[in-house]
C-alpha cells in the first residue's frame, strides 16, 4: 500500500486500525507488517538471498486458523459446533500467567465447553529502525545508505519459548494442547537452539507448532501470502529439556573472560 494514510492506517488483515508507532514520535503510525531479510554475498548490486520475515502478528490473521487447526491439531472427533474466540486471559486476575490469543472451542448444544484448544501467534522481534525504509518506500525513492535494522531471534526464542513451557504445563492438566503459529524462519531458529524432541503426530502432542511460510499470491502479482508449510508436535517438557539441559561452556575459558575484564 503506497498511501496507508489515505486508508486511514486499516489493517488489511484485521480491518482494524493500524496501532503500530514510530518509538519517538507516538503519534505518526508505521504499519509494517513484514520486511525483508537479505543474505549472501551481493552480485551486480543485489544480495544472493532475500526472504520476507513477518514482524506482526496480525499479519497471521490472513490465515483460516479455526480450520487449520481443527484439521491438523484436533484430537478425536472433528467439532459439531466450532467457535473461535479471541484473547482470553489464563489463571485469575491476580495471575501473571498471560493470556492466549485464541480458543478454538467445541460447543455443546445449549452453548457450553465441551472441548478446547488454545492458538499462539508470535511474529519476529526487530532491532534498530526500518523508519527510513518505510520513509522512502512512501516517497518511492531509494535510500541513502542501508536501512539499520536486524531480527532480535534470540529473545523471540528465550521469552516465546518460556511462555509455551509454562502454558503447555497448564494444557497438559487441562487435558488439551496449545498450537504456535509461527512463521518457518522462527521455527527453524528455535529448533536449532534447543534441538527438542519431535513427533510428527500433533495429535498426541501438548504442544503443536503450525509452520507457515510466505509463498508468492498467484492472484495478485508482487503480494505474498502465508501457506502451511508443516506441523510438528511436541511436549512442554522436551522444551524444558531442551532449554535446562544444554551442554555447558567451559568454566576455564569463562574464567578468563572474567580476568580479562579485571
Amino acid at each position: 500500500m503506497r498511501d496507508p494514510a489515505g486508508a486511514g492506517y486499516r489493517c488489511p488483515f484485521t480491518e482494524e486500525t493500524c496501532v503500530k508507532y514510530f518509538a519517538s514520535k507516538k503519534k505518526e503510525s508505521v504499519p509494517v507488517c513484514s520486511v525483508w531479510k537479505w543474505g549472501g554475498k551481493v552480485k551486480e548490486g543485489k544480495p544472493e538471498r532475500a526472504q520476507l520475515v513477518c514482524v506482526c502478528p496480525k499479519r497471521f490473521r490472513e490465515i483460516n486458523i479455526l480450520a487449520d487447526v481443527i484439521k491438523h491439531c484436533w484430537s478425536g472427533p472433528a467439532p459439531k459446533n466450532p467457535a473461535l474466540v479471541r484473547e482470553i486471559k489464563m489463571g485469575q486476575k491476580k495471575d501473571t500467567i498471560g493470556n492466549v490469543d485464541f480458543v478454538v472451542a467445541d460447543l455443546s448444544d445449549d452453548g457450553k465447553v465441551k472441548e478446547f484448544i488454545s492458538v499462539e501467534l508470535q511474529a519476529v522481534d526487530t532491532t534498530g529502525s526500518y523508519v527510513t525504509a518505510y520513509a522512502a518506500h512512501l516517497k518511492s525513492e531509494l535510500m541513502a545508505k542501508r536501512s539499520g535494522f536486524g531480527f532480535n531471534m534470540a529473545n523471540v526464542y528465550k521469552r516465546f519459548v518460556t511462555q509455551l513451557i509454562a502454558k503447555g504445563y497448564y494444557h497438559h492438566h487441562w487435558k488439551t494442547k496449545v498450537v504456535a503459529v509461527v512463521q518457518d524462519v522462527v521455527f527453524d531458529d528455535i529448533y536449532q537452539r534447543g534441538k527438542f524432541q519431535i513427533s510428527a503426530d500433533a495429535r498426541d502432542s501438548n504442544i503443536v507448532f503450525m509452520v507457515y511460510k510466505f509463498v508468492p499470491d498467484v492472484k495478485k502479482p508482487g503480494h505474498f501470502v502465508f501457506e502451511l508449510d508443516r506441523v510438528v508436535g511436541t511436549h512442554h517438557t522436551n522444551l524444558q529439556n531442551a532449554v535446562l539441559y544444554k551442554t555447558p561452556p567451559s568454566r576455564q575459558e569463562f574464567c578468563e573472560k572474567i580476568q580479562s575484564k579485571l
